[in-house]
């Protein structure tokens, strides 16, 4: 059995670009989806987030219309209370990459508030993806992406093909006019190739050791690409 560890947010607000606190989180899909293959597989989960602070839900991730239905959102939240490792997280300070099999950064908009800007899961994701582990990062996830800088101050995504939260999802979702920058926008302007695909659509990206999913409904395939990696 191995261990994966899930890089998540710690932020339980996004701040838009008039400087109100939009509340936000991880979504649950996004780690209720990955947690059940990579647990069904016999793998050991950790959990660690800036600070080793317990991570917030968002709250719009419960919503019956975002699940299929009243049953579905009874099914996540059920499963999300099933994930006890979500109360006792790990600082990601303290993480030594050299424990896990894998790296996997759920999304939500919480990542656009802390990890976008987070020194220290850059230099992890900049190390994991050296290390040739495999690393899977879905929906605002790749956020995180940004911080990932070199010694010399390029990005460590510069040049690979990703599947993120795109901008015309952003504007479908109601937000891209209250957003301070765009996740695909902003990864293009890093040099990462962003592999668009239907909005809403599982959209899954495998480029190297870097397995990304466009949106919710990419986590579930997402996590069974990189058990593949991990066989």
């Amino acid at each position: 059995m191995s261990k994966i560890l899930f890089v998540m947010t710690g932020a339980d607000h996004w701040t838009l670009n008039d400087g109100t606190r939009h509340p936000t989180g991880f979504w649950a899909e996004e780690a209720v989806a990955p947690y059940e293959t990579f647990r069904a597989a016999g793998h050991e989960i950790v959990v660690a987030t800036p600070g080793g602070v317990v991570p917030t839900v968002d709250k719009a991730s419960l919503a019956a219309e975002v699940n299929g239905g009243q049953e579905g959102a009874d099914r996540i939240a059920a499963a999300l209370a099933a994930m006890t490792e979500l109360e006792r997280p790990v600082r990601l300070e303290d993480v030594d990459l050299g424990e896990y099999a894998a790296v996997f950064y759920p999304g939500g908009h919480g990542p656009m508030e802390d990890l976008a800007v987070d020194a220290t899961s850059g230099r992890l994701l900049v190390d994991a993806l050296a290390s040739g582990k495999p690393l899977g990062v879905v929906c605002h996830g790749p956020a995180a992406m940004l911080a990932a800088t070199r010694a010399d101050g390029s990005n460590a995504f510069t040049g690979y093909e990703v599947a993120a939260f795109t901008d015309a999802e952003e504007v479908q979702g109601g937000l891209a006019d209250k957003a301070k920058w765009l996740l695909q926008s902003r990864l293009t302007e890093a040099g990462v190739t962003v592999r668009a695909g239907e909005p809403w659509a599982p959209n899954v990206v495998v480029d190297r050791n870097l397995v990304t999913g466009q949106n919710p409904a990419s986590s579930a395939p997402l996590a069974t690409e990189l058990l593949k990696k991990l066989a």
